[in-house]
């Protein structure tokens, strides 16, 4: 089920919207944008539905634009609902993907609200499993960086040893890591650096992160305390206790694999000058891959002052 955040104080307006979406829709109810915060940062909802009561509060259109700008969370679309004499208002202009009026919700709302999701679906690129940005996003994260000539570090995220985990558990389990890794990525990275940080998904057990470069260690270092402190409560209770894996190869030889550990590789552009956004990529994979050769959770930051030719 696609998930809807219902931000409202007019309990009619929630029961109106709730009988005519709750049968093919998760919604779930906020009475104020302050309180929707902590669910939309956590699990990054479909679509957010706001009365235009709360979009005209000077405080909730803040906080609003604040999310559309963002390059993680503006990917959420909103839909107002709007009283019919502000309809042709430019009070939520700038915030709204959709409207629709409170005279037409039960013929217009659950239209709207499909349009509004395939539409964004269209146009906005993300991962199925963790909803964060997919690689067309990262790139065009690291090009506009790199064109504004601003200072960061790109990191880049690797599981170690999570075929085994799947091989073992089934990609269903695997899954379930897959989205905590990008919720602790994610709520790590917001927590440091709420403005002007990235995060995207490239693909199955990989991750980026961008932030400033005088953060990328502590950062790093953050998720990897978060992470290691939460991923032996998806083993089972023997493999938990023992530290391991157990299985056998087609020839029958007994293997053993530790609990997953992240490996992170740090490429930034405080010493280096890059051009494409591929340049610096290159790096982070190959230090992502230096880092892997280190047993357990660990980062490794690229130090040189020019690139091999």
């Amino acid at each position: 089920m696609k998930s809807v955040a219902l931000i409202t104080a007019d309990l009619v307006l929630r029961s109106r919207l709730e009988r005519l979406l709750a049968d093919s829709f998760r919604v779930v109810l906020f009475s104020s944008i302050q309180s929707s915060l902590d669910y939309i940062y956590s699990s990054m909802p479909d679509l957010m539905i706001v009365e235009s009561m709360g979009v005209n509060d000077s405080s909730t259109k803040g906080i609003l634009n604040d999310l559309k700008n963002d390059p993680i969370f503006g990917q959420i679309p909103i839909m107002v609902i709007t009283e019919d004499e502000m309809v042709s208002s430019n009070c939520h202009c700038l915030i709204a993907d959709d409207y629709v009026r409170r005279s037409s919700l039960e013929a217009e709302a659950r239209a709207r609200v499909e349009l509004c999701l395939q539409r964004s679906a269209r146009f906005v690129e993300i991962n199925p499993l963790t909803r964060l940005p997919g690689n067309i996003a990262i790139l065009k994260q690291i090009q506009s960086r790199l064109d504004s000539g601003e200072v960061f570090a790109v990191a880049w995220v690797d599981l170690d040893d999570f075929k085994p985990f799947n091989d073992k558990y089934g990609f269903a389990r695997g899954d379930e890591v897959l989205r905590m890794v990008g919720r602790v990525i994610l709520n790590t990275v917001k927590e440091e650096q709420p403005v002007n940080s990235f995060v995207g998904h490239i693909g199955g057990d990989d991750f980026v992160f961008i932030v400033k470069y005088e953060a990328v260690g502590a950062v790093s270092e953050k998720i990897i305390k978060n992470f290691d402190g939460i991923i032996s409560i998806f083993y089972d209770d023997e493999d938990r206790t023992r530290g391991y894996i157990e299985s056998s190869d087609r020839s029958g030889n007994n293997l053993f694999f530790p609990i997953i550990s992240l490996s992170i590789g740090i490429a930034h552009n405080n010493l280096m000058r890059f051009s494409l956004s591929v340049e610096i990529t290159e790096i982070a994979s190959e230090m992502k891959r230096y880092s892997k050769l280190t047993p357990g959770s660990c980062y490794k930051v690229d130090k040189r002052t020019s690139r091999r030719s």
